[in-house]
């Protein structure tokens, strides 16, 4: 469903009106007295747990009994979530070791061994193609910079492009291009392949939907291929984008979703620190989901061993003062794969790490350490580090690293064991009342308010302590308590741009083609996926994102959407109501604002999007849009209808 450009000016400026209109910070008014009927149970439940409802998903959980269905995804290995695998399936990088995405994928530094002659071309024709094209890429920086210099000719291990190079093409891009695209699929294919060999791509002169069509027909494995002809990072990263968002989108394991995207915010490592984007997908994958609902502590070693954390924290570097490395230099072994690269800057302690430990990862800033705690925790965690990091080597421990002698924490004496000292702190950490509460109010920010009742965190404190710190019993406990449950907390929390865009998609039975769009809209909002910089991740507080700008881009995404224009993204409104069905949707709402007659479809486009939750002064602005488009003679825009209401301030809360 397409509308006019001028149409859509008109909605955003109504939406903005909205949007302007009704503050976030205000005082919501309440729509129920003392509890929550079972639609609104079903609802809370909904926007708590998952990443917004979905046609169909209100009923399904009144019929299953919402306490069954918390249960239920309180046990994510017994829900078949076999449907988001044809989606995934795809993004092959999504299932590659480290060491696979570097093979295939390479970053500047392995193509720079290759040119300097360090380290021979891969004979398989796929990944000879990539780092010749990056040779070639090199080879033109190189030019670059030599004629920004002043020096003649070209680097020395690369000739100029000879006319016959570029036959039977001629000397366009855009020529090769042509010729290319009246080519079948497959010859297509190894022809962009064969020119990766010192000339320059089609892909490289192209615009998106120019490289769309050319790229008509591959296989995935053929498009990561000749997408990574142009930039083999990106491959790497905008498919973990992607594949997170589609989780979040399609997923029925949503709580476990839920808690990897809590989890890998409270353990953030940052996509744009080197070596990093290419150790997140292992990261996620193998450290935070299996780890999403366990024992805090089993997640907590995982994390502190794993390569992403190693590196972004730079414990990989952490030298021991005293440590017979520090005192007599390393020793080179035969095998190259039993330490780290010898070309590493190893600069002593780095308390990087120990500090984030106690501060971000377990007791908290007020969790009674001292500033001697995280150097003696540095020390401690000396000698953890990287095995072969540029090559994607895992996590390994190196004695000769280690600080020795016995390190007091926290008024425990840790006496010298080597490794195991590590895993102390961390049993230490693990159990310690101060992160019990730390991770309690986090979880309770999460999924109760910004600011969670100190008696709800005291109550899950205990929980945590007394199971072993097992997560998904902290979780039944607070979803079975009565804070969790009050009227206050229903609609009391605003969502963060991912939980927006997510929700939007879902609310809207969306069909995504392709997930970049929705990867680039949370970019504008701010919040690019893997993309927090600090170790703090990204905040859960209403405060961070709501502003005029954000309230804006919200509303211009929420009606691009609904309005069939986002690339990659279909979606049928007048269909999202035949999914919705009829449905006992009003009694979300004893007092609905809508109206029947002529504003029916607002009515139940109110009911199915916002459970009938609405302010008058919402609703009345966008019946004054539907009278005048009555007026103008037009039938109801129900795209427009939809995406005003997506973008409205009701919608920004769960």
């Amino acid at each position: 469903m397409r509308i006019s450009a001028r149409s859509f000016f008109l909605m955003a400026t109504v939406g903005v009106a909205i949007a302007t209109s009704l503050a976030f910070g205000a005082k919501k008014t309440k729509s129920f007295a003392d509890s929550m009927s079972p639609p609104q149970r079903a609802w809370h439940a909904l926007n708590r747990l998952t990443f917004g409802p979905r046609p169909g998903d209100l009923q399904h959980v009144m019929d299953q009994g919402v306490d069954n269905w918390i249960d239920e995804q309180l046990a994510p290995n017994k829900i078949d979530d076999s449907a988001i695998d044809a989606r995934l399936s795809p993004l092959r990088t999504l299932r590659m070791s480290t060491r696979e995405l570097l093979d295939n994928f390479p970053p500047p530094p392995l193509v720079k061994l290759v040119a300097d002659g360090k380290m021979t071309l891969p004979s398989d024709p796929e990944k000879r193609a990539i780092y010749q094209a990056e040779l070639e890429r090199l080879r033109e920086k190189q030019a670059r910079q030599q004629q920004d210099r002043g020096d003649q000719g070209f680097p020395p291990k690369f000739g100029p492009q000879s006319a016959d190079m570029l036959e039977p093409y001629g000397p366009s891009g855009e020529n090769r291009s042509g010729q290319l695209m009246r080519m079948e699929p497959e010859q297509r294919y190894h022809e962009l392949l064969r020119l990766s060999d010192g000339q320059t791509l089609p892909l490289n002169h192209l615009a998106p939907k120019q490289r769309e069509l050319l790229l008509t027909g591959f296989t995935p494995a053929q498009r990561e291929t000749a997408m990574a002809l142009v930039n083999p990072q990106m491959v790497v990263t905008t498919e973990l984008q992607e594949g997170k968002l589609l989780r979040a989108i399609y997923g029925d394991r949503q709580l476990e979703e839920v808690m990897t995207d809590f989890w890998f915010n409270h353990f953030n490592v940052f996509l744009g620190k080197g070596g990093d984007r290419y150790l997140i997908t292992a990261y996620e994958r193998e450290v935070i989901r299996p780890h999403a609902l366990g024992k805090f502590k089993d997640l907590l070693v995982a994390a502190a061993q794993s390569p992403a954390m190693l590196f972004y924290l730079d414990n990989w570097t952490n030298v021991g003062p005293n440590s017979d490395f520090a005192r007599y230099g390393p020793i080179r072994p035969r095998n190259r794969a039993g330490a780290a690269n010898a070309n590493q800057k190893l600069t002593g302690l780095n308390e990087n790490y120990a500090r984030e430990l106690m501060e971000l990862h377990t007791l908290g800033v007020n969790g009674g350490y001292t500033q001697r705690d995280v150097t003696e925790v540095a020390k401690v965690f000396t000698g953890w580090t990287l095995q072969e990091p540029r090559r994607g080597g895992d996590y390994i421990y190196l004695e000769r690293r280690h600080e020795p002698g016995s390190k007091t924490v926290l008024g425990r004496t840790i006496k010298q064991h080597g490794e195991d000292e590590g895993r102390q702190v961390l049993d230490l950490l693990a159990h310690h009342p101060a992160t019990a509460h730390f991770i309690c109010t986090k979880l309770a920010q999460r999924f109760v308010s910004d600011n969670p009742p100190p008696a709800l965190v005291d109550h899950l404190a205990k929980t945590f302590l007394k199971t072993d710190g097992d997560i998904r019993e902290v979780l039944r406990t607070m979803f079975h308590s009565r804070e969790f449950w009050s009227v206050d907390a229903y609609r009391a929390k605003v969502k963060t741009p991912l939980e927006f865009i997510a929700s939007a998609v879902r609310a809207s039975g969306a069909d995504v083609q392709d997930a970049m769009p929705l990867v680039q809209a949370l970019n504008r909002m701010g919040m690019p996926l893997y993309g927090a910089q600090p170790p703090t991740g990204y905040s859960m507080k209403a405060e961070t994102w709501v502003n005029s700008a954000a309230l804006l881009n919200r509303m211009n995404f929420a009606l691009t959407l609904a309005a069939g224009r986002l690339p990659g993204v279909t979606v049928d409104s007048r269909q999202m109501l035949a999914d919705y069905g009829p449905a006992n949707l009003n009694s979300l709402q004893p007092e609905p604002t809508s109206v029947a007659g002529s504003m029916a479809p607002l009515a139940q486009l109110e009911n199915a999007l916002l459970a009938g939750n609405v302010s008058r002064q919402t609703h009345q602005t966008i019946s004054q849009q539907l009278d005048a488009q009555r007026e103008a003679g037009r039938a109801p825009n129900v795209g427009a209808l939809t995406g005003l209401l997506l973008g409205s301030p009701e919608f920004q809360r769960k």
